[in-house]
């Protein structure tokens, strides 16, 4: 373990080794670099006057051994940036292949979920490649920002731009309708600079692409298509097709900056500044970014951490569901470690900062979901895919259809001019652009009814492929806060049992304590006042009800003589079922005990049994306990993996999505990183926003049951899909044959245009119809 982080993978910069970039964009060792290895297996003197000279002299003895290895290293550094103006995944595809063209970059990385752009490049011409790096980012319209840049919050007119044009060329699009009956030059017109308005910036967009190397977007094949409309003077054509695209654009555009909105989210939960300790007592507050390994720290209760850190002094209850999920505080031994973002619930504690900056446990979260990312292909959307040979072979057939004739055949420049354009026409992708929106946008709003809330047409199809789903435990198949299942009496009563209990922990913030409160109330039993309440920390709480000492202490802080065998022995048996186990102690003997546990929602088992019956492979990941896990499972009838954290979530998706095409549900900030590692996150609406945002679909009734509907829908909607594109595609076969031939018109090639968008946009519309019982 490194003496200067406390870590087994060293990240300072005086021990760079293997470079790859940080979360904060300075190049560091790779944790697989094998950096300070000695000082992971106790290599390194402990009376060393000077570490940073002892990990120097390591890194000297790694680079004589390697110096070939070392040669290839040096010649490459990293750096990353902050992109803007991304609106969907496939802006990442375009940026990388634009930033990948430019001279000494070897490889580049575009993170969406998070907004980053990591490039790697030739060491020898550093400055000169950055600037070249940024200028071919801009050029592709995504402008580039430090990463400790805070970027410009867009505002006024600027914030509504886009949407005031798309608004207005609707509204404009309405008054030449209108007209069309009165002045149909006028209407014409009209349609024409709304076209021509809107059409604007995709030209210019798509001029930017192919001077980066993507000539073949779908901004071409809409500015090819609309132009062509307007030239055959076919207006609306050419405006319709402009504004569902736009509008397109725009939702997908919202829903992606949501997205990436929850994630950046995570780091509210790391405070700003915190109180540093100093050897000679003094006490002064710094930035959280300025702690260093080994800094001393002082945090209130209530107050989060804001690095991992090792509890200094007595025992302290930190809550750490932010990470793991679980609703009980935890209490930490002294010498113990605890993670960033743990929240201090009993006292004012003082911790030892083991992490360095950029590397504490909500870093790593965020990390995880870069990692995830950048381990899917970005997300094409079908047009777009579709684009790469239609948009050039349209054109160069069209272009032949009107050349060829005439210079190789002696025909009518004219007619064959005509035919071309009528080709054009029916190339143009009305059809083709609605066909999916169409689909996708019906098995939405089906979707919204029956309360679930799907993030745009690539989540609900990456639904349709699902057939294993993973789950939390807590929140998620529990209700996610714990409830009294276990009463036993040694001597006495119930009654006196829970009285004396609930007099000692009423007024408490404790999850235990207010369930324990809330259990007593609904049997209407009357507590009286305790005197000389007193906490615990990490054994329970005691205090005098009616004369008598009580305390309530965990079952695994008792010592051997506090319980009789038999007692100790019904306690442990309770204990292993995962509940929670207290001990009720009146003057110093065991009157009783009280057990906590998580509770299955309602409708847990009909969902995991509708799932079966679909197919589709339940399986229960949880930070929780075995035991607890265990019983959970058991009730449930599902595979399990229990004690993970955050990373582990990830490892146990992973392995599952060798074999399975995985979903990942979930509730809380410990579960996004397995959401984005899954193929789709599901997320609990009673979730954390951060997991809200990162996931895909998002189930806003917290009803279990409606995920195999949804599974169901998802399905029939990729269905609707294939055949909307089956039919949008076959009928523009045909017409172009028969176009090409001369055997039909430019009217029948409106026509025949316009009747496939009908007949795909009739045929999704059939998803809005609810068949459930």
């Amino acid at each position: 373990m490194c003496k200067h982080c406390g870590s087994h993978h060293c990240h300072q910069p005086h021990h760079h080794q293997n470079p790859t970039t940080s979360a904060v964009g300075t190049t560091q060792c790779a944790p697989d670099s094998g950096c300070c290895s000695s000082h992971a297996e106790g290599e390194g003197n402990a009376g060393d006057d000077d570490p940073d000279e002892h990990c120097h002299a390591h890194a000297q003895r790694q680079r004589a051994d390697t110096s070939s290895e070392r040669a290839s290293i040096d010649s490459v550094n990293a750096h990353e940036w902050g992109v803007t103006g991304m609106d969907c995944p496939s802006c990442a595809a375009k940026l990388e292949k634009a930033i990948l063209a430019t001279s000494g970059v070897v490889q580049a990385q575009v993170m969406f979920a998070t907004e980053k752009l990591r490039v790697t490049y030739t060491a020898d011409a550093q400055a000169s490649t950055e600037r070249a790096v940024e200028q071919a980012a801009q050029k592709a319209g995504f402008p580039l920002v430090a990463l400790n840049q805070t970027q410009p919050e867009v505002t006024g007119w600027n914030k509504w731009r886009q949407d005031a044009l798309l608004f207005g060329l609707i509204a404009v699009m309405m008054v030449a309708w209108g007209l069309h009956y009165w002045s149909e030059p006028l209407s014409g017109t009209l349609f024409t600079l709304a076209t021509l308005v809107g059409l604007a910036p995709i030209v210019g967009k798509a001029i930017r692409l192919v001077k980066s190397g993507s000539p073949f977007s779908i901004e071409t094949l809409m500015s090819i298509a609309a132009l062509g409309a307007l030239y055959l003077g076919e207006t609306t054509e050419a405006a319709m097709v402009l504004v569902l695209f736009l509008i397109g654009e725009r939702l997908e555009g919202y829903a992606a900056s949501r997205a990436r909105d929850g994630i950046q989210s995570l780091m509210a939960l790391v405070p700003e500044t915190v109180t540093r300790v100093y050897a000679s007592g003094k006490r002064e507050t710094v930035a959280a970014s300025a702690l260093q390994p080994g800094d001393v720290i002082e945090i209130s209760a209530g107050e989060r951490l804001p690095a991992d850190g090792q509890l200094m002094g007595a025992m302290a209850s930190f809550d750490q569901s932010a990470l793991t999920g679980e609703p009980i505080p935890v209490d930490i031994e002294v010498g113990d470690a605890v993670m960033a973002g743990s929240l201090a619930t009993d006292k004012t504690v003082q911790l030892t900062v083991t992490s360095a900056q950029g590397e504490n446990a909500i870093d790593r979260i965020l990390r995880l979901i870069e990692q995830a990312e950048s381990k899917k292909a970005p997300i094409e959307r079908f047009i777009d895919k579709f684009s790469r040979w239609y948009t050039p072979t349209m054109i160069a057939l069209a272009a032949l259809v009107v050349v060829v004739p005439p210079l190789f055949f002696a025909a009518s420049w004219q007619e064959w001019l005509y035919r071309g354009l009528a080709l054009l026409l029916i190339a143009c992708p009305c059809a083709l652009v609605i066909s999916t929106p169409a689909a996708i946008t019906s098995g939405l709003a089906t979707a919204a009814r029956r309360g679930a809330l799907i993030k745009g047409g690539a989540a609900l199809e990456m639904l349709a492929s699902v057939n294993a789903v993973t789950f939390d435990k807590t929140g998620t198949l529990t209700e996610g806060k714990p409830t009294v299942t276990d009463v036993l009496t040694w001597q006495g009563d119930e009654k006196d049992l829970l009285k004396y209990a609930t007099a000692i922990e009423r007024g408490s913030h404790h999850p235990l304590a207010k369930s324990l409160v809330l259990y007593t109330a609904e049997r209407g039993i009357e507590v009286p006042e305790a005197r000389n309440i007193q906490a615990q920390a990490g054994q329970g709480v005691k205090g005098d009800v009616d004369g008598c000492r009580i305390r309530l202490i965990a079952f695994d802080r008792l010592t051997d003589d506090m319980l009789t065998p038999n007692q100790r022995h019904q306690a442990g048996e309770i204990a292993q079922r995962g509940v929670t186990v207290a001990v009720v102690m009146v003057e110093g003997a065991p009157y009783g005990l009280i057990g906590w546990r998580d509770t299955l929602r309602d409708d847990a088992k009909q969902a995991v049994n509708q799932l079966r019956d679909l197919g589709i492979h339940p399986v229960m990941l949880t930070g929780d306990n075995p035991a607890a896990a265990a019983e959970i499972a058991g009730e449930l009838g599902i595979d399990f993996r229990a004690g993970l954290l955050p990373e582990d979530k990830v490892h146990a998706v992973e392995a599952l999505a060798k074999h399975y095409r995985v979903a990942m549900v979930g509730d809380g900030i410990n579960d996004a990183p397995a959401m984005k590692a899954a193929q789709l996150g599901v997320a609990m609406g009673s979730g954390t926003d951060v997991a809200l945002e990162t996931a895909d679909a998002a189930l806003s009734h917290n009803r279990l049951t409606e995920l195999p509907g949804i599974l169901q829908l998802a399905r029939a909607t990729q269905a609707n899909v294939r055949q909307n594109i089956t039919i949008a595609l076959g009928l523009k076969g045909v017409f172009l044959v028969t176009s090409v031939l001369g055997i039909t018109g430019l009217w029948v090639a409106v026509l025949a245009d316009s009747g496939a968008t009908a007949l795909v946009t009739l045929n999704a519309l059939r998803l809005l119809r609810d068949k459930r019982q």
